[in-house]
């Protein structure tokens, strides 16, 4: 319990985790968060030192009070990160048109969606500092055949999980980006009553 009141949402628990077993410093970084929702991911990258975060969500009013207050955010709600290009007009956090780090957790969205998305939000000639860390959900990976078949009590099998994960794993060249690494979330994902969470992996990407 004391570990995810570290973050304002479980969610941060998830790219703590994902920002140790890759190794990734986001000291000093501008980022852009997919899916903030209530801003777990947010939180984490504030306390691991972020310069600047633009939080991004279909929603209105989730974003955690703490955050929406901290002018180390720009909060963007009520927008698609599928289709929001990066705001340079009288942004001045960086000089060069984009972001350091892109995170993604968005929820019905396969990642050949989110990943060219994320991609046009990246720094043009970052020095290779440029890179996503996304979450890969496998139940939302799942084409119409395996909806019906594999899911049981609200969950996906967690060995075709693993299936499902390689198959994404193996198009992200085709997306524009080379996969470094790759971890199962230390959690799985959110569940409703009665039901268990999806198991869940994080990739961390740069452009091919």
């Amino acid at each position: 319990m004391a570990e995810q009141k570290q973050f304002v949402s479980r969610a941060g628990i998830k790219l703590a985790h994902a920002l140790d077993a890759f190794d990734v410093d986001v000291t000093g970084l501008v980022c852009a968060d997919f899916g903030c929702n209530v801003g777990g991911f947010t939180d984490c990258m504030l306390q691991r030192g972020a310069a600047h975060i633009f939080a991004i969500d279909t929603g209105y009013g989730t974003l955690a009070w703490k955050l929406r207050q901290d002018e180390r955010i720009t909060v963007m709600e009520r927008t698609n990160a599928l289709h929001v290009e990066f705001p340079d007009d009288g942004f001045t956090a960086t000089d060069s048109g984009g972001v350091d780090l892109v995170t993604i957790d968005l929820g019905w969205t396969p990642q050949r969606h989110a990943i060219p998305a994320a991609l046009r939000w990246l720094k043009q000639g970052a020095s290779g500092r440029g890179r996503i860390i996304t979450l890969i959900k496998p139940h939302y990976e799942l084409n119409d055949a395996e909806r019906t078949k594999l899911l049981h009590n609200g969950a996906l099998d967690e060995a075709y999980a693993v299936h499902v994960l390689h198959r994404v794993l193996d198009s992200m060249p085709e997306l524009g980006v080379s996969v470094e690494q790759h971890t199962q979330s230390p959690i799985r994902g959110g569940a409703s009553k009665g039901k268990v969470g999806n198991t869940e992996f994080l990739a961390v990407c740069v452009p091919a």
